[in-house]
């Protein structure tokens, strides 16, 4: 029975000594970075309204207008509408043909052929030019670099703030991370210039575009050696 008694006490034991452990001393800081990059891609939104007698017609007009012999196309919206014709003495208005709204992404990486394509799809008959967008064909990388430069910066801010209070880090205890955020070159257009048969290629200055991350550390403190 004494053995017993013994044995439960000593499987209790490491359980009583970490429950009188001191709670351990943390702190918590945030580092953020932002890295600029030179975009080497371009998305175009080209769209083309057109009218025709026949929907299957109107369809048809705008694919061919939206083409362009250098660039990656892709239809992201489509619409078709009917045309009215009301007669001054009532009845049921009819239908006079369709106007359709296509819109095309352009997909470039060859940047100085912007202008051409633009000023290509408007002598085609584009009418729209809804927006340019600057970014990268590889984003890792500069994820990659955004995400090191959030760490080291939080990590150096938790140094500061244990030395501004007579402490050390010990360890990391937790990290939490956002994942980078490419933020895109936007260029809003709206409708194409007249064109020339001898104009230049309409300007397009790609700029920069930045990559931003955060990076949350918990760390622990303790007394630093004197």
């Amino acid at each position: 029975m004494t053995g017993l008694l013994l044995t439960v006490l000593a499987c209790a034991l490491p359980a009583t000594v970490l429950a009188q452990q001191p709670p351990v001393s943390s702190i918590r800081v945030t580092g953020d970075a932002r890295v600029t990059a030179k975009p080497d891609r371009v998305q175009i939104d080209i769209g083309v309204t057109t009218r025709a007698a026949q929907s299957q017609d109107a369809a048809s007009q705008n694919v061919r207008k939206a083409a362009g012999p250098t660039a990656v196309l892709k239809t992201v919206s489509y619409s078709l509408n009917p045309n009215y014709q009301y007669h001054p003495n009532g009845g049921e208005p009819t239908i006079e043909g369709y106007t359709a709204l296509n819109v095309v992404q352009v997909t470039l990486d060859e940047l100085g052929k912007i202008g051409a394509v633009i000023d290509a799809a408007t002598q085609a008959g584009a009418n729209h030019v809804q927006g340019i967008q600057f970014t990268l064909r590889d984003q890792d990388a500069v994820r990659a670099e955004a995400l090191r430069e959030a760490a080291l910066r939080a990590r150096a801010e938790a140094d500061v703030l244990a030395a501004a209070l007579g402490l050390k880090v010990l360890r990391v205890l937790s990290v939490e991370e956002n994942s980078p955020r490419v933020v895109p070159v936007r260029v809003y257009g709206g409708a194409p210039r007249a064109m020339a048969a001898a104009a230049p290629a309409t300007p397009v200055e790609a700029g920069t575009l930045d990559v931003t991350a955060d990076v949350t550390l918990s760390v622990e403190v303790g007394p630093a050696p004197r």
